[in-house]
């Protein structure tokens, strides 16, 4: 269905947020099957708690009837939100930003696959520790192994060796990458507080927090805007890397998608340059 509600008082909960453009098909029902999961753990854990998914249509967005139905059957309100064509990945999210009333929202990938205890450790998380503002978890790849995508502030030099350089001269660089992709503090085991940057494919955010950002840059159309959106969230609240919350991501790199991706992350790198500041070396 399409999401035209009026706005409403603010509640205690989760909403959640996906932006499809032409899905893998099988790993997007992996994505909402896990999710499914992860919130019928947390409602077990916590009753009661009211618990929203966007499905955000840039375009091509299966149907997915069955696993909202399964997703309903868990006490989980679906809203298909369509008809704004491709906006950007970004902007796609924002629409769901601006309708959602959670004290939580939960930025997601559909190339992600969710531990089914993920979401309740990430809200005991914040419960713990009021200053945490953005949640990011331990990230690991289709074999299990860790993904480092917290991030320092990066160099033209750093994007261009980790993104576009074969694996056998990536290796020349290795202690320089290792640097930017913050190895001598991320594992999976201690909390790292206020990594500068990390990955937009699971963001948790304390919802006040996130609208007091205004989400997402616009500008970015994709690649970037979740380094920008953690740069920003720094001056309003604590981030944290919390590798007691655990998710797989599928994704790929944009040199790996073809042509029209180079183009796009090139023209997203200059605008957060623009914006943050140039680094070459």
């Amino acid at each position: 269905m399409n999401d035209t509600s009026a706005p409403r008082a603010e509640i205690e909960g989760l909403s959640v947020s996906v932006v499809v453009y032409r899905p893998d098909l099988d790993q997007f029902a992996h994505t909402l099957a896990s999710l499914g999961a992860a919130c019928e753990a947390l409602c077990s854990a916590r009753r009661g708690l009211p618990i929203e998914l966007y499905l955000v249509d840039n375009g091509g967005l299966p149907d997915v009837s069955v696993a909202l139905d399964e997703l309903n059957a868990h006490g989980i309100a679906c809203a298909i939100i369509t008809g704004h064509g491709n906006v950007g990945y970004g902007r796609g999210h924002n629409l769901a930003i601006e309708r959602t009333v959670s004290h939580y929202h939960l930025v997601l990938n559909p190339d992600i696959d969710l531990d089914r205890e993920a979401l309740t450790k990430a809200l005991d998380f914040f419960d713990a520790h009021a200053d945490a503002g953005l949640l990011t978890p331990w990230i690991g790849d289709d074999q299990g192994h860790v993904q480092y995508l917290c991030r320092r502030y990066p160099t033209l030099l750093d994007l261009f060796v980790r993104g576009f350089l074969p694996a056998g001269v990536r290796k020349l660089f290795a202690q320089r990458l290792a640097r930017y992709e913050m190895r001598d503090l991320i594992n999976e085991r201690d909390v790292v507080w206020d990594p500068p940057i990390v990955s937009g494919c699971f963001m948790l955010f304390r919802a006040s927090v996130l609208k007091k950002l205004a989400g997402f840059d616009a500008r970015y159309f994709l690649y970037f805007e979740d380094y920008d959106l953690s740069l920003r969230a720094h001056d309003v609240a604590r981030v944290v890397y919390t590798p007691a919350v655990r998710v797989l991501h599928h994704g790929g790199g944009a040199a790996r998608k073809g042509s029209s991706h180079i183009r796009m992350f090139a023209a997203s790198a200059f605008k957060f340059f623009n914006r943050f500041g140039w680094k070459w070396l």
